[in-house]
């Protein structure tokens, strides 16, 4: 058999003299094919591969956002003193919710890494360690918690109305009960999300949210039960929730699946490589929720109808901000797959896939949330300047959001996922405090823009980080590091 090779300028022609001419061809093909023209999407993520995990993470994040809605309507009808308790109470947890999220980003980091590196003995060591540290974590925060639940709430939230405070306990108390379960479901669907496995954490969350919901309906409105009513059925739907998970993590068939004797060990590096990603997120995230309630002081001095108008303003943010959530999830399971096989080529190509992706829907589902938003308007109780205050902040919002947060948001966690999360921290600091903080007083107050001034600070904060992160992108210093 031979081979004849011709015509290279004008693109190569192949002519076979007997043997097997399909075989030799595509040879010949691969061996002049420069290799950059070679999608790296065939090599570890289709597009199937990749609508497979963003769709479930979007109705994931979608459903969430819709049950708390519903939770605040049925709380509502358990009397002020329990929305009151609830409510206060929910900012105490918020808190705990997000190191717990901290936490098992720093092990999906580090999993998705393993899986990438096809090293199945580590990645399953280190889902192991992540299950035990959330445990061990989780239940000193609960023992804390029962201990010196009232001390802790009279130091956060002063002397508030007697009736209140005991609302406040008891909620706390039942919501104590259930950070251990909260903290294993979060790690378990880390680890199911490592494996691009989004599909059963997005039905374990609905299963989870109908107990929730149904619950709270048979709690207050059936057996009376007032803040206990609500609060026990939170509880049921996170252990559920806790218990399926670990079930599946002990698959085998999984990519990594836990063992007991690697949750029951004491693996010092491996701990550090998870609290290496955890750490920094959770200062991070720690960092963002007190600005959070820093604002909301400053937004206590705008009168009603501005406070009214941001609080509404906010359910719309939320659902506005889900496609840019989800997507950002999925940069955690690509690139940290990508980085983990030592494939920085990949994991850069598929940075700038998904942020494509995540401008086009953002963009997509922003706009639709501003359309619908002056019907759904109409169903609120609020006056005429209330009404056309919330359609401004959520103009604002929405377009700022669809704009700025695929790089602030969505590229920030493609960062983390190659172990980036120094600079992510400390650009997110600097962004908060001395952005976010300081122009919500510079415009909200000092030049008298009230609600709208601390809407802009929250967008300014967005293109600062967005500056930041794109040119560390386009450095390509996060391909310098290595997590595992």
């Amino acid at each position: 058999m031979a081979i004849e090779i011709s015509g290279m300028e004008a693109g190569p022609r192949i002519r076979c003299y007997g043997g097997d001419k399909v075989k030799v061809s595509v040879w010949a093909e691969r061996l002049i094919e420069p290799k950059e023209q070679i999608p790296s999407e065939r090599k570890i993520f289709s597009n199937k591969d990749l609508k497979k995990l963003i769709v479930p993470l979007f109705f994931e994040q979608l459903l969430a956002v819709l049950v708390g809605v519903a939770d605040t309507f049925m709380v509502s009808y358990a009397g002020e003193a329990a929305v009151s308790g609830v409510s206060l109470v929910n900012m105490f947890n918020t808190v705990f919710i997000f190191l717990f999220s901290a936490l098992a980003a720093g092990g999906a980091v580090v999993v998705s890494q393993y899986i990438g590196s096809r090293d199945q003995e580590k990645g399953c060591l280190s889902s192991g360690q992540l299950m035990m540290i959330s445990v061990v974590f989780s239940v000193a925060v609960t023992v804390l918690v029962l201990i010196f639940n009232r001390p802790l709430l009279r130091l956060l939230f002063g002397e508030v109305e007697g009736d209140v405070m005991d609302a406040c306990v008891t909620y706390l108390r039942i919501s104590a009960y259930s950070y251990p379960a909260l903290a294993i479901y979060n790690a378990g669907a880390a680890m199911y999300r490592s494996m691009g496995k989004t599909s059963a954490t997005m039905y374990i969350s609905v299963v989870s949210n109908v107990i929730n919901v149904a619950g709270n309906a048979i709690g207050v409105f059936i057996l009376h039960g007032g803040v206990a009513g609500v609060a026990y059925p939170s509880l049921a739907a996170r252990v559920f929730s806790a218990v399926v998970m670990t079930a599946l993590c002990f698959q085998r068939k999984n990519e990594v699946w836990l063992e007991i004797k690697s949750i029951f060990a004491w693996k010092g590096r491996m701990i550090r490589r998870i609290l290496s990603i955890a750490v920094p997120n959770g200062i991070e995230n720690g960092l963002f929720q007190l600005a959070k309630v820093a604002l909301s002081s400053i937004t206590a001095l705008f009168g009603t109808v501005q406070i009214a108008a941001n609080g509404v303003a906010q359910s719309f943010w939320s659902m506005a901000a889900l496609m840019g959530t989800a997507l950002g999830l999925a940069f955690v399971t690509v690139v940290g797959q990508c980085m983990g096989s030592g494939d920085r080529d990949a994991a850069q190509y598929y940075m700038k896939k998904l942020l494509r992706i995540t401008f086009i829907t953002s963009i997509l589902w922003n706009t639709l949330i501003l359309v619908v938003s002056p019907l759904i308007l109409r169903g609120y109780a609020l006056s005429e300047e209330g009404t056309r205050l919330v359609f401004i902040l959520i103009v604002i919002h929405n377009v700022f959001n669809a704009c700025f947060y695929p790089l602030s948001g969505a590229l920030s966690n493609g960062l983390r996922a190659a172990g980036d999360v120094r600079f992510t921290m400390y650009v997110s600091v600097f962004s908060t405090i001395g952005c976010r903080v300081v122009f919500s007083i510079a415009f909200g107050i000092w030049l008298n823009m009230g609600v709208i001034g601390i809407a802009f600070a929250m967008c300014l904060d967005w293109v600062i980080r967005s500056v930041f992160f794109w040119v560390r992108f386009r450095k390509g210093t996060w391909k310098r590091f290595n997590v595992i």
